[in-house]
């Protein structure tokens, strides 16, 4: 299939007090079109920071690009002009963002924000945009469409404000959503909703996803690929039954075992000893040696590199084989 979206060893930074930060640390992985792509993995690993870094919206200074490239249907968008990446935001690249109170402006009309989008992108008219608006609405589930499109943010249930920021990010028709942890401070239920209007929008538009959710439960319900990543790398990546199925790498390992199972008696949840490194102060070595079970004084000292041990499943740590000969 055609690549959508490629990631080259990317690398952003962040100059800090304590020194240069490492959000993002060569980051490499594609996505296909009307795919969709999970990124795993804890607090602080980099996901949001990749997101933005494709959006271009790290703020410069403190931060900025190190080195590699980010490919958007064959073009890099790290040699795009600023003119050129408002042109792609928002109408060929989505995004969604975690919080839809902090996202959405509450002084203006739910209806307001998105036809502001229409205008800018697709030229219509005030009316057109009223009506491609209300649509929009529609489309992703929202009753009485032509009401909420009057009301303001704080009118609406946390389910509908994220309903609302879906509308915003379709409205233009995008090849490629971002959807940054979508559903995190939603119910249960409601999650649900939103995962299955989230696949059925895809099926209906034929965009490319990247799902980013510290949710396993979420890549499984979603997801096609699924990258994991911990300390500002990509530590595995395959199919989500490789990874569920035959998870390769320590870190991935230590996710799934965290997960409580239906019917199974436990004292204890599972958890990884140890917290992430400081992105000032990695290790020389794997970044996840601090907190390996496995690891010894090579893993200190020699920086693994992804490598293919089944076809599409890679990992980066260098007791794989080793392990699986267990």
């Amino acid at each position: 299939m055609q690549k959508l979206l490629e990631l080259k060893n990317l690398k952003t930074y962040f100059n800090t007090e304590d020194g240069v930060a490492k959000a993002v640390d060569g980051v490499s992985y594609s996505l296909n079109k009307q795919e969709t792509l999970g990124l795993v993995g804890e607090s602080g690993c980099g996901k949001s920071v990749t997101a933005l870094s494709i959006m271009r919206l790290i703020p410069t200074p403190p931060g900025f690009f190190a080195g590699g490239e980010i490919r958007f249907e064959g073009h890099d968008l790290l040699q795009a002009s600023e003119a050129e990446m408002r042109k792609i935001r928002g109408n060929h690249i989505s995004m969604i963002f975690q919080e839809p109170m902090t996202s959405l402006n509450p002084v203006y009309t739910c209806g307001s924000q998105i036809a502001e989008a229409v205008v800018l992108h697709q030229k219509l008219s005030a009316k057109e945009a009223r009506n491609k608006s209300i649509e929009m609405l529609r489309l992703v589930g929202i009753p009485a469409p032509e009401q909420r499109f009057g009301e303001y943010p704080h009118q609406l249930s946390g389910g509908m404000r994220q309903r609302v920021m879906i509308a915003m990010a379709l409205s233009c028709n995008p090849a490629l959503l971002i959807a940054d942890e979508p559903t995190t401070a939603l119910d249960v239920t409601v999650q649900a909703q939103i995962l299955e209007l989230m696949n059925r929008l895809q099926s209906e538009l034929g965009m490319g996803v990247i799902m980013i959710t510290h949710d396993l439960g979420v890549i499984a319900e979603v997801s096609k690929q699924v990258a994991v990543m911990y300390a500002s790398k990509i530590v595995e990546f395959g199919s989500v039954e490789q990874i569920f199925s035959n998870p390769l790498h320590p870190y991935t390992q230590g996710l799934l075992k965290s997960i409580p199972k239906i019917g199974e008696k436990i004292e204890r949840l599972n958890v990884i000893e140890g917290s992430v490194p400081p992105s000032t102060h990695f290790p020389k070595g794997c970044n996840f040696c601090t907190r390996c079970p496995y690891a010894d004084d090579t893993c200190w000292n020699e920086e693994p590199e992804l490598q293919e041990y089944e076809s599409g499943h890679t990992a980066a740590c260098l007791k794989i084989l080793e392990l699986t000969r267990v």
